[in-house]
């Protein structure tokens, strides 16, 4: 939650060993559930969407995820 485009950046540069072109972020806000009477509320979470530059590729462990 606390990682910002920088540092997810470097994170998965370092990670699949592809250069990254871009990074956006979205925060998710958890949703309130309830279980009967009780209430209770999921954890905020943050998405990255990550853009390789042209002629990157995945690793094969992760083609067609």
């Amino acid at each position: 939650m606390d990682a910002n485009k920088i540092d997810i950046k470097k994170a998965v540069e370092q990670l699949l060993g592809s250069k990254v072109l871009s990074v956006r972020t979205a925060l998710t806000h958890g949703k309130f559930k309830r279980q009967g009477k009780y209430v209770g509320r999921r954890s905020d979470w943050k998405k990255a969407y990550v853009r390789l530059r042209d002629g990157e590729k995945l690793p094969d462990f992760l083609q067609g995820a």
